[in-house]
């Protein structure tokens, strides 16, 4: 009945999809393996894609060659680019999207993509064979085999759902959860544990009163995310979202049902997302606080459901309503579903390598919330990083590993393998010490031709970066050497509130004063204008980037080349770290248990001192 695959992806989550598409672009035969073919990259939570530092994320998916970028695209309601009032850094792209659109655009790429496969049944089991995975057994009996296994289980590897007093199975509202797999692993000497996440009611929104929330609409001008010249929504078509408060009414009826709560009361043992935690953990935790921000999203262009970003809960569903209609705009609201919090099985993702295959059992790879992660961004990325390297290691190539100062991806990919994670893993800004080069505007210079000489990035997005990069050398050496007069500045400059010009200056030195944008300098200097003609929009901005932050780009390079001598200092796989007497106890644990591939990845695991590290190069040397 099955041919012999290449890759199996177990589930079809938003990891298990980019999986799918990524190995099969780039030549395997795959098999995508899912419970409910109608539940195709769904969307869990919240309907839409990106945000600080998840934005960078889908850029540099869609860099790669990935398909999350297009898919937000075509199905967005609405765009945004978060923190334009910081530097390019830290801007990040957001998408709120038509949430039925999303999963039917996703799904009808993948069946449009030559070498996938499907199959709807339950994945029970493994195929381990010499300690090397060759394919899944079904809940229908069906034994398939293939060359690689990804398992992108999310939240359903036996996934309990919890409403206040009530508990049931499942990996989703209205899915029966996954059993076996856990099972099997544990007695192959896997470690597994628990993690909770949870996602708030849907309302129906004609019973809203908008008028007594902020409207919150979208840009004027839509970015997007992926390179390619996708079709999207013109600015004037967006829906709005809106935003609301609770307030201490609101706490005092969420409170009535704290001795309810399954928090509360110990049933839930797993660890929450930190920092998307429940509105009764948010009002237990931040007892001083008066109200918490609540966004109202709409979840479609033809629907008139809610979603209550903000509200994730697991209390009753009489103290969820009555707390609801507490607050401004939601008096009359009226009920699709109730929230609910789930806990579901992980696996420390300390027991993979770089490229995600499991360290235990060869041709075994982890992507998305099954390592400990959270959000449909940090799962979609996994997926795309264990594909490619299920797909090459079939072939018995050489890995995709993409280093910390590569991408965000490889910042999440190294955090995970390094360092572990004891609650639901979120991307930050913060994690990444060279985010002035990991933006979200230069992923494609950065990525698309590692990806194209794989065989994933098509030529298509090559030709586009290298036109990108040759327009930006071209308008960098156009304002390098242009000469701006003081008469066709201090207009432009006065009303910037900047110092007029005395004598010529170049245009780039201009482009260094602060509220001096490049934009704003074409249209306010006709012969620049002229001299600009016919230069692509992506180089504009681009070079702008690079002339305005020159400086700090190259103090992260300077850093970036110190961090990779460290890198380069790869630790023999059969190190035997017991015959370090110098270093402390606790590191050489540490250093066993994980087995870092170099010195650099050493040096950023939890418990291991700078002179650890110093110890282990200097026996090495040796």
């Amino acid at each position: 009945m099955f041919p012999v695959y290449d890759v199996i992806v177990v589930g079809a989550g938003h990891a298990g999809c980019e999986a799918a598409a990524a190995a099969a672009n780039m030549g395997s035969k795959v098999l995508l393996v899912t419970m409910n073919m109608q539940t195709i990259a769904q969307m869990s939570c919240n309907p839409a894609m990106g945000g600080i530092a998840k934005g960078q994320i889908v850029r540099e998916i869609d860099a790669l060659g990935g398909y999350s970028g297009i898919v937000s695209d075509k199905s967005m309601i609405q765009f945004r680019m978060l923190n334009r009032s910081k530097g390019p850094a830290m801007w990040s792209p957001r998408s709120q999207n038509d949430r039925m659109l999303f999963a039917s655009t996703w799904r009808e790429m993948l069946e449009q993509t030559r070498n996938v496969d499907f199959y709807q049944d339950m994945v029970k089991g493994l195929i381990i064979r010499d300690g090397r995975a060759q394919g899944v057994i079904t809940g229908l009996g069906h034994e398939i085999t293939s060359r690689a296994v990804v398992v992108t289980s999310g939240t359903f590897l036996n996934g309990v759902i919890h409403i206040g007093e009530k508990t049931f199975g499942g990996g989703r509202v209205a899915e029966k959860a996954a059993t076996g797999i856990t099972e099997q692993l544990v007695e192959l000497g896997f470690e597994a544990d628990r993690l909770k996440t949870g996602t708030p009611p849907r309302i129906d929104g004609r019973s809203l009163d908008y008028s007594r929330m902020e409207e919150q609409p979208g840009d004027d001008t839509i970015v997007g995310f992926s390179y390619l010249d996708v079709d999207t929504i013109k600015p004037s078509q967006q829906r709005s979202c809106h935003i609301t408060y609770t307030n201490n009414k609101t706490h005092e009826l969420l409170k009535t049902g704290f001795d309810r709560s399954p928090m509360f009361t110990g049933r839930i043992e797993g660890v929450g997302p930190r920092y998307c935690p429940s509105i009764e953990d948010k009002i237990n935790r931040f007892a001083d606080r008066e109200r918490h921000q609540i966004f109202v999203e709409p979840e479609g262009w033809n629907t008139v459901e809610i979603y209550v970003n903000g509200f994730s809960t697991s209390l009753p569903e009489d103290v969820q309503y009555k707390a609801l209609t507490s607050i401004p705009g939601f008096e009359n609201a009226r009920m699709f579903r109730p929230g609910y919090a789930i806990e579901y099985d992980f696996f420390p993702p300390t027991q993979l390598t770089y490229t995600l295959e499991t360290k235990r059992i060869s041709n075994l790879f982890f992507a998305g919330q099954i390592n400990g992660t959270t959000g449909y961004e940090e799962a979609a990325c996994q997926g795309l990083v264990a594909g490619m390297n299920a797909h090459l290691k079939s072939r018995e190539e050489a890995p995709f590993i993409l280093k910390r100062s590569d991408a965000y991806i490889g910042v999440l990919v190294d955090d995970l393998i390094s360092k572990g994670t004891e609650e639901p893993y979120r991307m930050f800004t913060s994690r990444a010490e060279f985010r002035t080069l990991l933006r979200q505007d230069n992923a494609d210079l950065r990525l698309t031709e590692m990806s194209y000489r794989l065989g994933l990035a098509s030529q298509e997005r090559m030709d586009g970066v290298i036109a990108k990069r040759e327009g930006t050398e071209a308008v960098k050496k156009i304002l390098l050497e242009f000469a701006v007069e003081p008469e066709e500045a201090n207009a432009f400059l006065e009303w910037n509130q900047s110092a007029a010009l005395t004598q010529k200056q170049r245009a780039s030195q201009l482009l260094l004063r602060p509220n001096i944008g490049l934009t704003e300098m074409i249209k306010s200097i006709p012969r620049l204008a002229a001299a600009m003609e016919g230069q692509r929009t992506d180089a504009l901005e681009q070079a702008e980037v690079q002339l305005k932050y020159d400086v700090y780009i190259g103090k992260e390079k300077e850093l970036v080349e110190r961090m990779n001598q460290m890198e380069s200092l790869e630790i023999p796989d059969a190190f035997d770290y017991t015959r370090v007497a110098a270093i402390s106890n606790e590191a050489r644990e540490k250093l066993k248990k994980i087995r870092p591939r170099t010195l650099g990845q050493a040096s950023r695991i939890s418990g291991i001192n700078p002179s650890d590290v110093q110890i282990l190069m200097v026996y090495m040397g040796r």
